[in-house]
């Protein structure tokens, strides 16, 4: 990674400030992006104290200008783009029925646009560099959650759309990894996106037995070194998408059942 410009986008916090912190120990000259500037100037000097060179971006991913100039001060700054992590995402728990449809739209227009325009801007770069492009999913962009469809459509729209742009590339020397986290230790429960569009403010389960950022951090990496195809994580996360293959209405059961003993749960 040394040397290696890379554009993290929701990097202020959680899985995105982690994976930021990691390639700057490695090397890299990373890019943090994210709506809260404060947020990462706060943490632009550790990555600077790590070892990489650091640029910090104001930008909202859902904005389509904002992914433009993101890309734009990045070669400015540091000539070219290597890998670019498109990390940035909410979440949301409601039922559908009950969900109001500026809620569903939200969230899809960061998780899923947010990574199309990302990439769309920052991939001729890439493609120079024979680079990596990287979706930080979800498992359940492979097994559905209730009380989380818009996210999971997102996620679903994420792998379709990495997928086909692996194989348009196939030939171009880039390298187009998903990963998949299982629950992970983070605000994004938090700050998740209620039936009204307030957030959630306090999570629903036990963060402390999660797997933590950094551990993902250090597997987003390591994928990227080993140009990886897809990283599914958590033992739970790796038998939940093998098992849907093959007894999908069984996994459904099970899931749901989970789900549902959560506290406040949407579903019962």
């Amino acid at each position: 990674m040394k040397n290696k410009v890379v554009i993290i986008t929701g990097a202020s916090s959680g899985i995105g400030l982690a994976t930021a912190f990691e390639f700057a120990r490695r090397g890299a000259k990373v890019v943090m992006a994210a709506r809260s500037i404060d947020k990462l100037e706060e943490y632009s000097e550790t990555v600077r104290q790590l070892g990489g060179g650091v640029l910090t971006v104001k930008a909202d991913v859902s904005v389509e200008d904002d992914c433009k100039a993101l890309v734009e001060k990045t070669v400015k700054e540091f000539g070219k783009i290597d890998i670019l992590v498109s990390n940035a995402g909410i979440s949301m728990r409601a039922t559908f029925e009950d969900l109001e449809l500026p809620v569903i739209k939200k969230v899809i227009d960061t998780n899923l646009w947010g990574l199309i325009f990302c990439t769309k801007y920052a991939l001729p770069y890439i493609i120079k560099e024979k680079g990596s492009v990287v979706g930080v999913s979800s498992v359940t962009g492979f097994a559905p959650l209730p009380g989380r469809s818009g996210y999971a459509a997102s996620k679903y729209g994420m792998h379709g759309f990495l997928e086909t742009l692996r194989m348009e590339m196939k030939h171009r020397g880039v390298h187009v990894m998903i990963v998949a986290p299982g629950f992970t230790a983070s605000n994004i429960r938090k700050s998740a996106l209620i039936a009204d569009g307030s957030q959630q403010g306090e999570t629903p389960r036990h963060e402390e037995k999660m797997m933590s950022a950094e551990e993902v951090a250090c597997h987003i990496v390591n994928g990227v070194i080993d140009r990886r195809r897809t990283i599914i994580l958590t033992t739970v996360g790796k038998m939940t998408v093998l098992l849907y293959k093959f007894f999908p209405a069984l996994v459904e059961n099970i899931i749901f059942r989970q789900m549902a003993k959560e506290p406040d749960a949407p579903i019962k």
